[in-house]
C-alpha cells in the first residue's frame, strides 16, 4: 500500500532561476520535491513518485489530463491508497473538476499546488503536499470523488474555485465553503456531498475535436464576436450578469446561436446560481431559456465548459446535456 504522487509542475516545482530569463523556471523533481517537507517521511504510508508533464498548468491540455487520471487508475488498481497530483494552480480548478466527471474509485484523488514558489520566505507548496498527502492516505476522505487540498482547507472539485491571483488561501469553495480541514496533522472530513456516476471513456481524438467557446458578457455587449461561432465551435457557454441576464440586443443572438449548437447559460459573479423563472424581460433568463439556452445552474462558466466539452465529445445530444447540466449544476 502506498500514496501515488504524479507531478505535473507549476509554483510548487519552480526552484530556481534561469539566467538566460527573467524569474523563476521548473527545476525540481519529484524527489525534490518530497525532500524539501519535513513529516512527509512519517507518514503510514510511502509514496510512490512518477513525474509527468513538468510544464506550467496554462500549458495543459485535456488529453495530458486525461492522460495523469488514467495512470492515478491504474496505481489505484495496483493498490496505492490514494493518489496526490500536483500542478500549477492556474487551472487547478478545472483540472480537479475535469478528473472529478470521470473518476471511477473510492479512493480519493488530491491535487494541490503552491502560490509561493520555493525561492521566496513562506513558501506554501511543502505544507499543502504534506496535507494533501494525509488526505490521499486518509479513510474519512473516501468515497468523496476528487477533492483540493489547499492552506489546511480540503475542498470538493465541484465547488472550488481560485479566488486570488496572489494570496496563499487563493482555493475556496463560495457555494459550500470546504468539505474538511487538516488540522494538527489530522483529518476532518466535515462534510460528505454525494458521489455522481462518472462520465463514459471518451474517444481522445473526439475529445481533441471538440470545441466549447465561452463569452463573458459585458456592458454594452452586443455579441458581434458571436457571429460565427456555431462554424467553428460545438458548443457555448454564456457567463451572462448576475443570475443570467444578457443586455436586451444579445437576446436574439444567443436564442439563433442555441439552435445550431447547445448554448450554456451560467453566471459570471463567482458565486450562486442562474435563476430560471424570476426576471421576464427580454435578455431576462426566463427568455433566454425560452430562446432555447440550458440552465446551467450553481455551475461556473469554466466548470460548465469542462462538462460540456466532455459531453459533446461524449456524442451526448440536448436532452443528454440538459439532464447532465441538472445532476452537475
Amino acid at each position: 500500500m502506498s500514496i501515488a504522487l504524479f507531478t505535473l509542475g507549476g509554483t510548487i516545482a519552480m526552484g530556481g532561476v534561469d539566467p538566460g530569463r527573467a524569474g523563476v523556471v521548473n527545476r525540481l523533481t519529484g524527489a525534490d520535491l518530497t525532500a524539501a517537507v519535513p513529516g512527509l517521511d512519517e507518514l503510514d504510508l510511502p509514496l510512490d513518485v512518477r513525474d509527468t508533464h513538468a510544464v506550467p498548468s496554462a500549458h495543459l491540455t485535456y488529453r495530458q489530463l486525461l492522460d495523469v487520471v488514467d495512470a492515478a487508475s491504474r496505481a489505484v488498481a495496483a493498490g496505492a491508497t490514494g493518489v496526490v497530483v500536483t500542478q500549477g494552480t492556474d487551472t487547478l480548478e478545472e483540472s480537479a473538476f475535469l478528473a472529478d466527471l470521470v473518476w471511477p474509485h473510492a479512493a480519493p484523488l488530491v491535487f494541490t499546488g503552491a502560490m509561493r514558489n520555493p525561492t521566496l520566505a513562506g513558501p506554501d507548496g511543502p505544507a499543502n503536499l504534506l496535507a494533501a498527502a494525509r488526505v490521499a492516505g486518509d479513510p474519512a476522505a473516501r468515497d468523496l470523488g476528487v477533492l483540493v487540498a489547499f492552506a489546511d482547507e480540503i475542498h470538493a472539485a465541484r465547488w472550488v474555485r481560485k479566488t486570488h491571483s496572489t494570496s496563499t488561501g487563493t482555493f475556496a469553495s463560495p457555494n459550500a465553503g470546504p468539505v474538511g480541514h487538516v488540522i494538527e496533522g489530522r483529518v476532518r472530513v466535515l462534510a460528505r456531498p454525494p458521489r455522481r456516476e462518472p462520465l463514459p471513456p471518451l474517444d481522445p481524438a473526439r475529445l481533441d475535436a471538440t470545441r466549447v467557446a465561452l463569452h463573458t458578457v459585458t456592458l454594452d455587449d452586443d455579441g458581434w464576436p458571436l457571429d460565427r461561432v456555431a462554424d467553428t465551435h460545438h458548443g457555448l457557454v454564456v457567463a451572462a450578469f448576475g443570475v443570467g441576464h444578457v443586455p436586451a440586443v444579445l437576446a436574439p443572438v444567443l436564442g439563433a446561436l442555441a439552435e445550431r449548437i447547445p448554448v450554456v447559460l451560467t453566471s459570471r459573479t463567482g458565486a450562486g446560481s442562474v435563476l430560471r423563472h424570476t426576471y421576464g424581460a427580454v435578455g431576462s433568463e426566463t427568455d433566454l431559456r425560452r430562446r432555447g439556452l440550458l440552465d446551467g445552474g450553481l455551475l461556473d462558466p469554466y466548470k460548465a465548459k469542462v462538462l460540456l466539452r466532455l459531453l459533446l465529445a461524449a456524442g451526448a445530444g440536448r436532452e443528454e446535456i440538459a439532464a447532465a447540466l441538472t445532476r452537475h449544476g
